[in-house]
């Protein structure tokens, strides 16, 4: 990759959710919106290698953004306030004023998050237009074709636009009644940024998000609990991998690189999170991140917390996690157990980090050329090359 592709693609990242969420609060059209920010990167994947990197790279991008959408909303004759609105939309992130944190994004979000759609589809709708991620991206997450996520986006898109749902932040009992879409969008939006081979600045960009809203709805436990989950995943961004760019495991990274302040933050938040999923979450992640060592982990603690987290949201992966929790606390024996309850029904069987749990726990009990042989399964399974290299690794030492 160029200095100049990469330039567009870090610019990218940066200002597309920007630029898009913009151009739809002026333009109220989410199809151009889209189109001209996919323009926008277009055009300086041809220009920037020719002429150079813009200063301001995000400028740039929303400028060639609104030039677009001007010239096809005045091809279409719409009202000459959009216009006006346009030609003033330079910044790709403009100042809140008035004292008002909500930004183009979080309203945007909340517009998506509208109760009319399912909450999938909330979640999906927003992940695409907000964050740009890849509808293919969406749809693994969802465990769905990528054919099948881009007929549930699309419909999406009609019933917002159908419904006439206003651009904005909403107040009373419809602000608490979109809260669980916002917040499973950013926890995927956050996810998508700290996975393998993530893109960073997802998982940057949804701190922030979840900062905005918890100034938003300081009252709200699950908000509370959201943030400080993200906090504390966050915090140890900077160890998570070796000088070579392989990914370490909890017991291998250097505590010291982890990041104090967000620690101490999110363990704070934790006061006012109550006991829902979110909070749960960060409970668990507060373990970790409070334990001097990894000998010091409190696994008990952390099973009990997944005993209460599987009763509220008894989904596969919550399952899975909570046998592996307790096969750390009380035993492989009893964590493969609960492995097998989870796996029953078959939802796991294309799941790679079961297998991996699988083989962890396989090992632990003291078969470890059966948990090698599991954990080199998995890494023909896994997509992101880090992680493909961390499995290897790991059958390799467990193998000696």
């Amino acid at each position: 990759m160029t200095d100049a592709a990469g330039a567009v693609a870090e610019a990218g990242a940066e200002a597309y959710p920007r630029i898009v969420a913009a151009l739809i609060r002026v333009t109220g059209d989410w199809t151009l919106a889209e189109d001209c920010a996919q323009e926008a990167l277009a055009a300086a994947l041809e220009r920037w290698p020719r002429d150079g990197v813009p200063g301001n790279p995000g400028g740039w991008l929303m400028t060639a953004a609104r030039n677009r959408a001007v010239d096809v909303l005045r091809r279409a004759a719409v009202e000459r306030r959009k216009l006006r609105e346009l030609a003033l939309l330079t910044d790709p992130e403009p100042p809140p004023t008035g004292g008002d944190v909500v930004d183009d994004r979080l309203r945007l979000i909340f517009t998506c998050c509208h109760p009319a759609l399912a909450l999938e589809a909330r979640v999906a709708l927003t992940l695409r237009t907000v964050a740009g991620v890849p509808t293919a991206d969406i749809a693994r997450a969802f465990l769905v074709s990528e054919s099948t996520m881009t007929r549930r986006i699309t419909r999406a898109k009609t019933k917002i636009a159908a419904a006439g749902v206003p651009y904005r932040v909403p107040a009373g009992p419809a602000l608490v009644e979109r809260l669980p879409g916002v917040l499973a969008v950013l926890y995927l939006l956050f996810t998508r940024g700290y996975d393998a081979d993530g893109e960073p600045a997802f998982a940057t960009e949804a701190v922030r998000l979840a900062r905005l809203l918890h100034t938003l709805m300081p009252e709200q436990p699950e908000v509370a609990g959201l943030l400080a989950l993200v906090l504390l995943h966050h915090s140890r961004r900077a160890a998570r991998r070796d000088a070579d760019g392989n990914l370490l495991t909890l017991d291998e990274q250097d505590r010291s690189r982890w990041d104090g302040q967000a620690v101490a933050e999110g363990v704070a938040l934790l006061d006012r999170a109550g006991d829902g999923p979110y909070a749960l979450q960060a409970r668990i992640a507060a373990c970790h991140a409070t334990a001097p060592t990894a000998a010091d982990t409190d696994w008990p603690a952390i099973a009990a917390c997944y005993d209460r987290l599987a009763r509220l949201r008894p989904t596969p992966v919550v399952r899975l996690n909570r046998a592996v929790a307790h096969g750390f606390a009380y035993g492989p024996g009893p964590g493969l157990d609960l492995l097998a309850e989870a796996r029953a029904g078959g939802a796991l069987d294309d799941y790679p980090p079961a297998l991996a749990a699988e083989a962890e726990l396989t090992s632990r009990l003291g078969d470890r050329v059966r948990g090698a042989a599991l954990f080199r399964a998995a890494a023909e399974q896994v997509r992101s090359e880090p992680e493909r290299r961390a499995l290897l690794r790991r059958a390799a030492d467990v193998n000696r």
